[in-house]
């Protein structure tokens, strides 16, 4: 289903809802009242990025709440209910071929949550698909670009989205300028082995950001939250050479780290990260978000214990990446905490805090 589709059928769906609230509907009922939007949450920031959502509803996808009574309910206000989640979080493509996580995609899952009075935070990729360690491609439509014309683009992109979230009644409490931007973005130009393009390039990111909504809090995000050594070489990097940023954030992935060789279990990356916390708040006295962790949906209890220690360090919050996916989904993401359609104990944690 396309994303045009997926707007107009919200469009419409927006449209009987208001149209349907009593018999004698609005001409006769002029005084109906919008459905009142919960207060916003504050502090702490229990979180779940769900970029996967709309082409996950658009496949027929289902969501329940747990237990023998199983209920299906839409899957935002089912982390919040039944979940503890009180933020969303949601990336952005610049040209994705198929239209998932497009501007207009983002604005329609970001209102959603709007709605439900979830906080969001914004996650900017810098590319048409995925943007990780491994993969920091330049957008097509860039590509031919100077690297003072690539500089303004960044910039371009960023204002246009958050202006659309604006105007569209979305304020973002935070937003990441790249995702997982270890090798620096949009190699070979925001190398971290070309430190002066890289902050320059962030940069523009982040005076962006601070152009729509000032307040907006700018994370620059890494992966493997448990290796101090790429979070000094970035941030010393970004220190050296003006970088600005308002919050450091990082990945947390004992599977990952595993898969890379990391010994010790799940528990030793986890002591690792919260040494890595600790050291990183006094050498750059900033704040520190888990802005995404996850473990696989068959360790659930292992999984609650993690996130339960996690939140007890000295990090603003924690986002679990993609709970709703079920084993295996799109190539085989097994790193879910959803079963059978509902969620499992990982996110137990988040009810308490």
């Amino acid at each position: 289903m396309k994303i045009t589709t997926l707007l107009s059928a919200w469009a419409c769906a927006a449209a009987l809802c208001c149209c349907s609230c009593t018999e004698e509907g609005p001409v006769t009922n002029p005084k109906q009242e919008e459905p009142t939007i919960p207060v916003k949450e504050s502090g702490f920031a229990r979180g779940a990025d769900v970029s996967w959502l709309t082409q996950m509803e658009s496949e027929g996808l289902k969501f329940y709440t747990s237990g023998e009574n199983r209920q299906e309910m839409e899957c935002m206000q089912l982390l919040r209910d039944h979940c503890g989640v009180n933020a969303i979080r949601l990336r952005v493509w610049v040209n994705p071929k198929e239209g998932w996580n497009s501007k207009d995609d983002v604005v329609l899952k970001a209102l959603r949550a709007e709605k439900l009075g979830l906080r969001t935070m914004i996650d900017f990729h810098f590319s048409d698909t995925w943007a990780d360690p491994g993969h920091q491609v330049i957008p097509e439509a860039w590509q031919s670009l100077s690297f003072e014309e690539l500089t303004q683009a960044v910039g371009a992109h960023v204002e246009d989205v958050l202006s659309t979230l604006k105007v569209a009644g979305v304020t973002p409490e935070w937003v990441q300028v790249g995702n997982e931007t270890t090798p620096g973005m949009m190699l070979p130009a925001g190398s971290v082995d070309n430190p002066v393009q890289l902050t320059k390039l962030n940069n523009a990111g982040y005076e962006a950001v601070k152009t729509i909504f000032p307040e907006a809090k700018v994370i620059v995000h890494l992966d493997g939250g448990n290796d101090q050594w790429r979070y000094d070489r970035m941030f010393d990097i970004l220190e050296s050479n003006g970088g600005k940023y308002d919050m450091i954030g990082m990945s947390l992935y004992p599977y990952w780290a595993e898969q890379q060789g990391e010994t010790g279990g799940w528990q030793k990356v986890a002591d690792d990260c919260k040494a890595n916390i600790t050291h990183l708040k006094q050498k750059y006295n900033k704040p520190v978000m888990i802005c995404e962790i996850g473990m696989p949906y068959d360790q659930a209890e292992a999984c609650k214990e993690l996130i339960t220690q996690m939140m007890h360090t000295a990090v603003e919050g924690i986002f679990y990446w993609e709970p709703q996916a079920p084993n295996g989904y799109n190539g085989g993401y097994n790193l879910g905490c959803f079963d059978n359609g509902a969620p499992t104990v990982a996110l137990d944690p988040f009810k308490t805090k």
